[in-house]
């Protein structure tokens, strides 16, 4: 059984370095080993898996169905040892987030806090910023992500809901007393706004269901955390999420408006890989997140002006 499991290795890294040679080197055996563990593993299931001449190597049709078979045993098998290894033990690691610059706030900084706390030998890499990361590619566990459904969230990931985030249109004490708040949605038209990225209209629901309004946009922002500052500075109207009304910089500055009008409606997800062995330390974190969610209340909005 040993031999044919590092047959199972061997023949994976040939496919997957492109040549004998190159598997030899990353492997740290002969290329005439490594050829002998694939033409064992071929005598050993009566077929060729691999076409191979002085230039090239590309896989037989039975060679592909192995190939993908032999990656499964072999993730299996390392997500299995990952598991094992950790039980019985407190989690431990590096824990690797990603999610949208505007989480970078007090709140994150107080569950992050308590977090630590609980779990003292888990270090924390967290990244903020406002775009889809590649949870695989870029090497993150756990991504926190505003969507409005799970199934926009991508194919081949797992999305724990939280709970619900909602978008208010916001402006400044300042810029009210400046220009005075909109009544209606018509009345958007008359104002600044301030926004991610190029928006020319919202659409709105309200009483009388959607309505689509033109917009003047006055300055535009890569990331919210640069919206909402030009929000409280008095440059225009922005939909925020309300966890900005929470944060003690922007208390009493921040107002929101036109509250019987929202423009969509989204939940915060934890998402990430599909595995058949979620690892301690993330498991440890989405138990944590939710825990510390169902305890901790909404943000309450001050008076609409």
């Amino acid at each position: 059984m040993g031999d044919t499991l590092t047959g199972i290795k061997v023949f994976r890294q040939v496919v997957e370095s492109g040549s004998f040679a190159a598997a030899a080197d990353r492997l740290d055996l002969s290329p005439a080993m490594v050829s002998k563990h694939v033409m064992q593993a071929e005598k050993r299931l009566g077929v060729r898996l691999l076409n191979r001449n002085s230039r090239t190597l590309s896989l037989t049709e039975l060679g592909r169905v192995y190939f993908e078979r032999c990656k499964t045993i072999l993730d299996d098998l390392a997500e299995t040892e990952l598991e094992l290894g950790s039980l019985g033990t407190a989690p431990r690691g590096t824990l690797r987030i990603t999610g949208p610059s505007w989480f970078a706030s007090q709140r994150m900084a107080d569950l992050l806090s308590e977090f630590r706390s609980r779990y003292p030998e888990i270090v924390v890499d967290i990244s903020f910023e406002d775009r889809v990361v590649d949870l695989v590619e870029e090497g993150y566990d756990v991504a926190l992500r505003v969507a409005p459904d799970s199934d926009s969230l991508g194919a081949g990931l797992i999305a724990r809901p939280v709970r619900p985030i909602s978008f208010v249109i916001t402006a400044s004490r300042e810029y009210v007393k400046r220009k005075g708040a909109p009544k209606s949605p018509e009345d958007l038209a008359g104002h600044d706004h301030v926004a991610v990225g190029n928006v020319s209209s919202w659409v709105l629901t309200g009483p009388k269901g959607k309505v689509e309004v033109a917009v003047r946009g006055v300055q535009r922002y890569r990331a919210m955390a640069g919206v909402v500052n030009a929000v409280a500075a008095g440059t225009g109207l922005a939909p925020l999420p309300s966890i900005y009304f929470d944060e003690p910089e922007f208390q009493n500055v921040l107002v929101p408006v036109l509250t019987e009008y929202y423009l969509r409606e989204a939940t915060l997800y934890l998402v990430y890989v599909s595995r058949r062995y979620v690892p301690l330390k993330l498991r440890a974190f989405i138990d944590f997140v939710l825990e510390y969610s169902s305890r901790v209340p909404q943000v309450k909005l001050p008076a609409a002006v």
